[in-house]
């Protein structure tokens, strides 16, 4: 999957990562980035085209996917992080919206596409997914939930010729962490990282420093191969109803 003359969309694409994202796709030559933002977006490049959308909105998502003729790659960046102590069940539905619900309604309405083209999907999630940061519980378990989501598409996609790659962030340079007083990624450097990732099609990408010093823990770890276990035991199911 090289990057160059590709079409990617990637959501949450107005800030950090996702502009990133955005920008080193461009400069990887890719053929066409669709940008989407809740809020109006503008660029220089003509090789990008804004889209208005709320992951949160299935009427905003229909219409996206209308708007998109072909793709390649699907970036489901957009997400939130809110601090919270699990007192308000609302915050944690409302992490759910967008990181978990938000991540399947675009999925789902941009699959077609990716068959079409044996393309991948490509969800940024957290290396809380792994373990729970205690300040953002409700930003760790709905990631927790996208990586099972993530996990579940791949076996389900992989005899459709659908990718799927999952995206497990340390701490970044963002406006999500600006309190966080430690060591931080640039979200540069992130997006160059999971892009030569997705061109190694490397499943579980880690694409900065404090990531990448768990990246070796879990891919031999035997949750991971629990995983790979389950996929083939499913896969043998479905092949044995067919």
């Amino acid at each position: 999957m090289i990057i160059r003359g590709k079409t990617i969309l990637v959501t949450g694409a107005n800030r950090g990562i996702g502009q990133a994202l955005v920008e080193e796709a461009l400069s990887r030559d890719a053929k066409r980035v669709y940008a989407g933002t809740r809020v109006p977006l503008t660029h220089p490049d003509e090789r990008v085209t804004p889209l208005t959308l709320d992951v949160t909105s299935a009427a905003q998502i229909k219409e996206a996917a209308g708007i998109v003729s072909s793709l390649d790659i699907l970036i489901n960046n957009a997400g939130i992080a809110l601090y919270d102590d699990l007192s308000d069940r609302a915050v944690l539905e409302r992490h759910l919206a967008v990181n978990l619900f938000g991540t399947l309604g675009v999925t789902r309405a941009f699959l077609p596409h990716l068959t079409r083209s044996g393309g991948a999907i490509v969800n940024n999630l957290s290396t809380n997914a792994l373990a729970a940061f205690p300040l953002i519980p409700a930003y760790s378990i709905s990631k927790a939930a996208a990586f099972n989501l993530t996990q579940s598409l791949r076996a389900l996609l992989a005899g459709r010729g659908v990718r799927v790659h999952a995206v497990l962030t340390g701490f970044v340079d963002t406006d999500m962490t600006r309190t966080v007083d430690m060591p931080k990624a640039s979200p540069e450097s992130v997006a160059r990282a999971i892009f030569d990732a997705i061109e190694n099609e490397e499943e579980d990408i880690f694409p900065d420093p404090m990531s990448q010093s768990v990246a070796e823990g879990w891919r031999n770890s035997a949750a991971k191969a629990l995983e790979r276990q389950l996929a083939a035991l499913a896969q043998g199911i479905s092949n044995g109803r067919d």
